[in-house]
């Protein structure tokens, strides 16, 4: 083989290459190709996740100022249960002292 015909086998299957790289191009586009229907489509399931996420926030939104008005509203109601308790042992230490001095009295 000379060099003549070295280069023109080259040449050719360097044509080849190129012709069978164009062509898996052309192919690859042809199948990934989007449409106008399709675009329309994922517009509309982005702008129907783009409101999704606007309602969870809202609803998250939501459930946190709820959460802090049924913590407030737990607080308040405890500190209510405290100062009853706190009424009660009193009362109960005085009714005692009551019955205690009703007993020295009867006694003495």
């Amino acid at each position: 083989m000379n060099r003549t015909e070295l280069i023109i086998a080259t040449a050719i299957v360097l044509f080849i290459a190129f012709v069978m790289g164009w062509f898996a191009h052309w192919l690859v586009h042809r199948f990934v190709r989007v449409g106008q229907g399709e675009m329309n489509d994922l517009d509309t399931m982005a702008q129907q996740l783009h409101e999704a996420e606007e309602e969870r926030d809202q609803a998250i939104a939501y459930y946190q100022h709820r959460e802090a008005e049924m913590t407030t509203q737990t607080n308040q109601t405890e500190a209510e249960l405290r100062a009853a308790m706190d009424g009660l042992r009193e009362a109960r230490q005085e009714a005692e002292e009551l019955r205690a001095y009703i007993e020295r009295m009867n006694a003495g």
